[in-house]
């Protein structure tokens, strides 16, 4: 009885959680959705920000086209919901060590700079999630530097502060 009053009260609160393939605490859902968040901040993605996401989401958790596409979509879904980015980072927590932590932030860089700018919002998210994944501030400042030169120093930084 107690499972069937928790499941009621999943559907009330969301309704299409059974509609995804991937559940609420995978961290690969979690993570695709700080990313899709980082890509949409400036608007409409673009088709190379588009590209590099799918790239990362493909390599990163060795999923194929397909299985990419449903997660992007089921992370858009989820990060439309929401509110804040606690939900995401402590599933995250959760789930991976300090160096998957990090490999997350240092996916969010590389969509940062995918487009060629790097906008206050941007640096600002990825600084707030990088806090909440308890990534120290000078791992976030490499990973960016790190990130940005191999992007190859092209790139403007709008941001303030590293």
């Amino acid at each position: 009885m107690l499972d069937g009053l928790r499941q009621f009260i999943a559907d009330i609160v969301a309704p299409h959680a059974a509609d995804r393939a991937f559940g609420d605490g995978d961290y690969r859902l979690a993570a695709t959705a700080l990313l899709v968040h980082v890509v949409s901040l400036d608007g409409q993605p673009t088709a190379t920000e588009q590209r590099k996401l799918h790239s990362l989401i493909e390599s990163h958790f060795g999923l194929d086209r397909g299985t990419a596409d449903r997660l992007i979509a089921d992370a858009t879904q989820v990060e439309g919901e929401a509110v804040d980015l606690y939900h995401f980072t402590s599933v995250i927590m959760r789930s991976l060590d300090e160096e998957g932590r990090k490999r997350i932030v240092q996916m969010m860089w590389e969509l940062v700079y995918a487009d060629g700018q790097v906008s206050e919002f941007e640096d600002n998210v990825v600084w707030r999630a990088s806090d909440l994944l308890g990534i120290a501030q000078r791992d976030r400042i490499d990973l960016k530097h790190a990130v940005a030169n191999r992007a190859g120093g092209q790139v403007k930084d709008g941001a303030v502060g590293g």
